[in-house]
């Protein structure tokens, strides 16, 4: 193992996160109590989940996911996951964490979309002063529902827009990238953008770089969501980074979606090395049982990245957030605090 600076203190931003998926294994187990809900074994045993990167893997890893989120359910339970998101990202040196919900699932356990974002948002501004991580919410529709949904979430998004703690910062679309027509989206992404909010759908992960082209074509983004396979085409991953477009990368992800066959596989030097600007991310701690540390980690100790370039992957994950240039420059700074500490401060 590669030594350096304790990673859990090294500030940063945590951009790339999912709601039930942000959860531990005990704080589900404890929502499931409360709800007499039996979870499957393959929730919590312990042994992360590894699919194919197929539409057949895609299913087992939504079914799981399925089965989690019947046990977030009621308000209770709503501020629950973000109260532990905020802590437990507070605990790996995370400054900004922008927490992705696409609250119709929630709804009718609370009243409504309506009522649900508002939980979330009024938590995400307890829990960002609690932990003194500054949470954001990013409303994220879902390939698998109408694109009209979409719309109807963006115009919610954009009710509750801001940079600030508990304020919407993003516009989103996820879920399983086979599903939906992307062009069918866009109208949803230019009702969130003339709200303000940038865009941050998913895209080249399981699917290659014709439709990641498709997706920064037809929904604008600031940021995308994986990105990975834009590697296998030189030419779109140039005209990514001209753009300006950041990359959410989540290693662990990645491999346990059965998109690399291991962490060495995962592309994160060509797309540094392509002046990409990249953020780790965890996307769903639940079902892998890796956090951010662990990516950050891994960007250590499988690609070879000193503490100089692991505190640039932290500076860009912050430049990459939507917080406001105030924080953002105190953060940077903090990490600048960082890189000229002791090697030797704190654990490994």
């Amino acid at each position: 193992m590669v030594a350096g600076r304790d990673l859990a203190t090294l500030p940063k931003a945590h951009l790339h996160l999912h709601f039930t998926g942000s959860l531990s294994v005990p704080t589900l187990q404890q929502l499931a109590e409360a709800r007499d809900i039996e979870l499957p074994d393959q929730l919590v045993d312990a042994i992360a989940l590894e699919v194919p990167a197929d539409k057949r893997g895609w299913f087992r890893f939504q079914r799981l996911y399925d089965i989690a989120r019947a046990a977030v359910q009621g308000e209770d339970a709503l501020r629950t996951v973000v109260r532990s998101a905020a802590r437990e990202d507070a605990a790996e040196g995370s400054r900004r964490l922008e927490l992705q919900v696409d609250p119709t699932s929630y709804a009718p356990s609370v009243g409504g979309l309506q009522p649900a974002l508002e939980i979330i948002c009024d938590e995400a501004r307890v829990a960002s002063a609690e932990t003194g991580v500054q949470v954001g919410i990013i409303v994220a529709a879902s390939r698998i529902r109408h694109p009209f949904d979409a719309r109807t979430l963006a115009r919610l998004a954009a009710r509750h827009a801001g940079q600030g703690p508990g304020e919407v910062c993003a516009f989103g679309l996820n879920n399983n990238e086979w599903e939906g027509d992307t062009a069918e989206w866009d109208g949803a992404f230019r009702i969130a953008r003339r709200a303000g909010l940038p865009g941050v759908p998913h895209g080249g992960e399981l699917r290659g770089p014709e439709h990641l082209a498709e997706v920064a074509e037809h929904l604008e983004p600031t940021r995308i969501g994986h990105g990975v396979r834009a590697v296998e085409d030189p030419a779109l991953l140039a005209r990514l980074v001209d753009a300006g477009v950041a990359f959410e990368v989540c290693p662990a992800s990645n491999v346990h979606l059965g998109v690399y066959p291991t962490l060495a596989d995962v592309p994160l030097r060509p797309l540094l090395d392509a002046g990409a600007q990249v953020a780790l991310g965890a996307d769903d701690p639940l079902l892998f049982l890796s956090r951010l540390v662990d990516q950050y980690e891994t960007a250590r100790s499988v690609h070879g990245l000193d503490d100089t370039r692991l505190a640039g992957l932290a500076k860009a994950s912050i430049e990459a957030s939507f917080a406001s240039d105030t924080d953002k420059a105190q953060w940077l700074a903090e990490v600048d605090d960082w890189l000229v500490g002791s090697a030797h401060d704190g654990p490994r």
